[in-house]
Order: C-alpha cells, then structure tokens, then sequence
C-alpha cells in the first residue's frame, strides 16, 4: 500500500508564495503521474499540475505562470511551488500519483490565502 502525505499548506496573504510538498512511502518509488488537485468549498475537485514519468509538465489555465510542479526521485516527493497567490487559489490541495498498481490519494492540506 502505498501512502501519499502532503505538506506545506497554511494561511498566507495573497500575493504571498507557499511550497507543498508530498512524499510517497513506497520504495522503490516509480510513477507514470504525479499530480496536485484542488477542492474549494462548493466546487468539485480540479487538476492543478502534474508532472509525468518523462518529466513533462501541465497546469490548468488559471496557474499557469504562477505555479510549478517537479518531481524528486531521490526523495520520492512531488513539490508545487506556488507564487503570486490569489483569494480564489484558497482549497484544499490533494496529491495523486498514478502508479502500476493504481490511482492513490493524499489526505489533503488546507491552503488559505486572505485578501
């Protein structure tokens, strides 16, 4: 079984920048995506960027230019670094990794950003 724990998360001003960070418990570690998706209170669950296997990158539109998504091997994480923080970038923000043996899930960190 393999365990996803996410951190990093917290409240910061907007404008303001904050670092998660997901560390992976299996070993050795070896993913075809890793991703970081989002949840705001009354809306569904959104992709925010992934990174694949062959370390090619997406963002959704809205994050674009503000975020960015990379992999460490040697320390089984996937880290976003998140600049220029907005009201609406407030959520809660889920690890996924895609892996040989399935689809699995973080517990998810609060991220709040206050106007």
């Amino acid at each position: 079984q393999v365990q996803l724990v996410e951190s990093g998360g917290g409240l910061v001003q907007a404008g303001g920048s904050l670092r998660l960070s997901c560390a992976a418990s299996a070993r050795p570690f070896s993913f075809y995506v890793m991703a970081w998706y989002r949840q705001a209170p009354g809306k569904q669950r959104e992709m925010v960027a992934r990174v694949s296997s062959d370390g090619s990158t997406n963002y959704a539109d809205s994050v674009k230019g503000r975020f960015t998504i990379s992999a460490d091997n040697a320390k089984n994480t996937v880290n976003l670094q998140m600049n220029s923080l907005k009201p609406e970038d407030t959520a809660v923000y889920y690890c996924s990794a895609l892996l040989s043996t399935g689809t699995y899930w973080g517990q998810g960190t609060q991220v709040t950003i206050s106007s």
